[in-house]
């Protein structure tokens, strides 16, 4: 009977023993791999310079060609053609006072905010619809809206010529203002759908209890909720309007209508010579108003991108 005490005593002094070594190991294998200099410099900061660079060196490319002097631009061999020592803003002075640019860039946040603003609205309404009214073939519905957007534009642009020109709004920037939406629609749709998912359905019930509508509880619950989800349709829906050149070039042929993406390629080419100076002035004058747009956005971009695809 003494022996059992003893063995007691000698079980806990082997368990008290071995924990804290246990904890010890696990604490010091953790991330110790980030502590070697040439292992992160292989797995971490070879592979973001490499990422940094290959994003980068266009926009880089894009400044140094505004800024070079128009005998640089074609004489590669004597002259450094990834530096200049004689930068030149003659390209953009002949940009925005010897050519029509700022009425294209005009034009260009007309047409990308007006139906910016049309597709986000019927989007709202279809993706809550489609999320929070029960009805039979919501599902189906959903699915199909998603794959509207699988449809190339090159494809539809053609019976949209048609129904353009017998509107009487052909050459006008009106035309893309209701045209666009056809593409931006579905995707901003199926985004939303994906964020209601997230919003809790309870809020809503508690709300129909205390006898608050349909439309009061979409306005006052859900849409203060889903600012991330709106912010990212809008950025998506504002960005492809602000690049989108098929539609663009079809329906707008007055050099004072036309948008920034058509207007340069078709201003500043001469047969087969190219004005690269005027050309990458007006690329890079184009691309500052989406920089500065995901500049203040991208967090919330990335967090409603992120809770679409989940769902």
């Amino acid at each position: 009977m003494t022996d059992l005490p003893t063995t007691r005593i000698d079980l806990k002094g082997v368990l008290s023993a071995s924990a804290p070594t246990v904890a010890k190991e696990d604490h010091s294998e953790g991330m110790s791999y980030l502590q070697s200099v040439p292992r992160r410099l292989v797995t971490l900061y070879l592979p973001l310079l490499i990422i940094v660079v290959v994003l980068l060196f266009p926009f880089y490319w894009m400044a140094l060609t505004a800024v070079k002097p128009d005998a640089q631009l074609l004489d590669m061999e004597t002259y450094n053609p990834f530096w200049t020592w004689e930068p030149t803003f003659k390209h953009f002075y002949k940009l925005l006072f010897e050519s029509y640019y700022p009425r294209w860039l005009w034009n260009t946040m007309y047409v990308a905010v007006g139906a910016t603003i049309l597709s986000i609205i019927a989007s709202v309404l279809a993706a809550y619809a489609i999320v929070r009214l029960r009805y039979k073939g919501a599902n189906l519905v959903g699915g199909l809206i998603f794959l509207a957007y699988l449809v190339p534009p090159s494809i539809l642009f053609i019976p949209l010529a048609t129904v353009v020109f017998q509107y009487g709004l052909f050459d006008s920037p009106l035309a893309l203002i209701l045209t666009y939406p056809t593409i931006l629609i579905p995707f901003s749709t199926w985004l939303l759908m994906g964020y209601f998912k997230t919003i809790p359905f309870e809020l809503e019930e508690c709300a129909l209890i205390d006898g608050a509508s349909r439309w009061q509880i979409l306005i006052k619950i859900v849409l203060p909720l889903a600012i991330p989800g709106l912010i990212s349709a809008f950025i998506f829906c504002f960005t492809l309007c602000w690049n989108e050149f098929i539609y663009a070039l079809t329906f707008l042929q007055s050099t004072s209508n036309k948008t920034v993406p058509v207007a340069i390629v078709n201003e500043f080419v001469d047969g087969d010579v190219y004005r690269w100076g005027s050309l990458m002035a007006g690329a890079l004058a184009g691309s500052l108003p989406l920089v500065i747009l995901y500049a203040f956005f991208v967090e919330h971009y990335v967090s409603a991108m992120t809770g679409a695809v989940k769902e």
